[in-house]
């Protein structure tokens, strides 16, 4: 069987019998569709007839959210799928209804292969009811000209299905923040206009679940707050957050893709409240189990204000079966920022004039970050280790190769009376002092370079096949051209300000004003291939590393 990039799945088995099979079909799915899976639901339709069958509305119940929640936490296991309910049949109580577009709707990938569970009388791949099948689709969706078409239940064998039907009540996972007991055929109220906010850091299952049920109470506008700038301060990793301009890319296309009928109103989420807590033609407000406390503080806010307060609907979160320790066991983008860890982020760079026999790692990281005990885990692992600030030391000794020149350029007031340089002092001379520091590294930064290219020489006679330049200031110096790759160690800045005042015993002020005369966290990761960070546990560092280095050993150019 051919394994097509995008698909369209069609439900059109009862939602409650559908439940407890769900898991199957999406598996089945996944060996089929190795990019974005695409799921309409169609329950009760039936493809055996002679005629055309047309889309019909489903309701919007309590029942049908629930399941779209099922259908994404059950996905979730197979994350190389972008999974995306079709929400356009689906129509929420309103007396302002728009009737079904009868014109085939685009998405964004179309289409190359049709799924369905509906279940043929000799449960095999009978034709006709596949030809109908295509012809629905295409009817629907742009599709690819030449759409395949596979009908999943004849994979499951007929022992597998059950005769009657199933009354599975799906967990709730989707309420209306209110006491009021809801059953699960309770019609959804459909709003004019409503919003939802998030960060929606690499779109995930949990964000779609979010967006999803805010879709399908919305029936003309849907403000989406996108978390930006000074609300990203606190996240995990913020360095590894896609840009702002990624994250509403990714939004657009599969908002539009579920649910084209309706205004998408995409803005930067600047403050806890955002549009919500001042616009006053919304009338609900989607949010987690996380964000319920700042749902209600929204809504404190507009009536201070003196406007209406929303309606708040709270998702619970998706559980994420594969978490690690130091995650979250939820799923969650901070999680997926982690597993990002030690990966490869993008090509290394291409060094002809670098010695072939040898692989070089440019390690940098801010003050704190933790750098050097990376570079010793690495050192565990057989790579060679070439220590810039010990060069440095080197490089400022008597009879050092930056002796004489640093002498001369900043007098010999800077010496102490045995004649070697007092770096403090010099430390002092140029610190603050933009002109003075560049006169100091001008002489250093090109010594370094010559030193370390040394250590690579004297790394090769040793046999080594990888070698680390540890480099606070690698990227300043320009040494990225000595390396293959630069590896970033980052934390995040309190912290960094905690260990620099604890192991250098500067005041709090000091430790910031070193960090301030460097690159950011932000500003290396941009430069880097791989990022690590020391924030956990050791043993969370070593595995880390670990897996640094294995993908490592697995891209770097063989010796023979």
């Amino acid at each position: 069987m051919a394994v097509f990039r995008s698909g369209l799945l069609v439900l059109t088995t009862p939602l409650a019998s559908l439940a407890p099979r769900l898991a199957p079909i999406l598996t089945s799915a996944a060996r089929l569709v190795n990019h974005t899976l695409y799921v309409h639901l169609q329950p009760g339709m039936s493809l055996g007839g002679p005629a055309q069958p047309q889309s019909s509305v489903v309701q919007a119940t309590f029942e049908v959210l629930d399941f779209i929640a099922h259908l994404y936490a059950g996905a979730d296991v197979h994350r190389h799928l972008d999974v995306r309910v079709l929400l356009t049949n689906i129509g929420a109580k309103s007396a302002f209804l728009p009737p079904l577009s009868s014109s085939v709707q685009n998405l964004a990938h179309p289409p190359e292969v049709v799924l369905t569970d509906f279940q043929t009388l000799d449960g095999s791949q009978y034709n006709p009811v596949k030809q109908q099948l295509e012809r629905y689709a295409t009817s629907c969706y742009s599709c690819c000209p030449q759409l395949a078409s596979v009908l999943l239940y004849p994979d499951y064998g007929p022992e597998e299905l059950p005769t009657e039907p199933l009354d599975v009540l799906l967990p709730s996972t989707i309420r209306p923040a209110s006491p009021v007991a809801r059953s699960p055929k309770q019609p959804v109220r459909g709003y004019h206009r409503g919003a939802v906010g998030g960060t929606f850091d690499r779109l995930h299952n949990a964000h779609k679940v979010l967006l999803s049920v805010a879709c399908v109470l919305a029936q003309e506008q849907l403000v989406v707050g996108v978390a930006d700038k000074d609300l990203l301060k606190s996240k995990l990793l913020p360095e590894l957050l896609q840009p702002y301009t990624e994250r509403v890319e990714h939004l657009s296309e599969f908002l539009v893709d579920i649910k084209p009928s309706l205004t998408f109103d995409i803005i930067p989420l600047l403050d806890p409240y955002g549009p919500a807590g001042s616009n006053p033609s919304l009338e609900f407000l989607v949010v987690s189990e996380e964000t319920y406390r700042g749902g209600m503080a929204v809504n404190r806010f507009r009536l201070e204000n003196d406007l209406e307060e929303l309606a708040l609907y709270q998702i619970q979160l998706l559980k994420d079966q594969s978490h690690q320790d130091n995650e979250e066991d939820k799923v969650s983008s901070s999680s997926f920022r982690q597993r990002m860890l030690g990966n490869l982020l993008q090509p290394p760079y291409k060094r002809p004039e670098l010695p072939t026999q040898l692989y070089v790692i440019g390690l940098t990281g801010i003050s704190g970050s933790g750098k050097s005990s990376v570079a010793q885990r690495l050192k565990g692992l057989g790579a060679f280790i070439i220590d810039s600030d010990h060069l440095g030391h080197r490089a400022y000794a008597p009879g050092g190769p930056a002796y004489q020149p640093v002498v001369e350029a900043f007098g010999t007031d800077i010496l102490h009376k045995d004649g070697i340089i007092n770096r403090k002092v010099l430390g002092s001379r140029v610190f603050g002092n933009k002109k003075q520091l560049k006169i100091l590294t001008d002489i250093m930064w090109p010594v370094i370079a010559k030193l370390a290219r040394e250590e690579m020489d004297q790394a090769m006679a040793e046999g080594k096949h990888v070698c680390v330049i540890d480099a606070a200031m690698l990227l300043e110096a320009g040494w990225q051209n000595m390396v293959h790759e630069v590896w970033t160690v980052v934390i995040p800045e309190t912290e960094a300000i905690r260990r620099i005042v604890e192991r250098d015993g500067l005041s709090e002020a000091a430790a910031q004003s070193r960090l301030q005369s460097q690159m950011s966290g932000q500003q290396l990761v941009d430069q880097s291939h791989v990022v690590l960070s020391t924030l956990w546990e050791p043993h969370v560092t070593q595995r880390q590393v670990e897996k640094a280095w294995t993908l490592l050993q697995k891209r770097i150019p063989q010796t023979p």
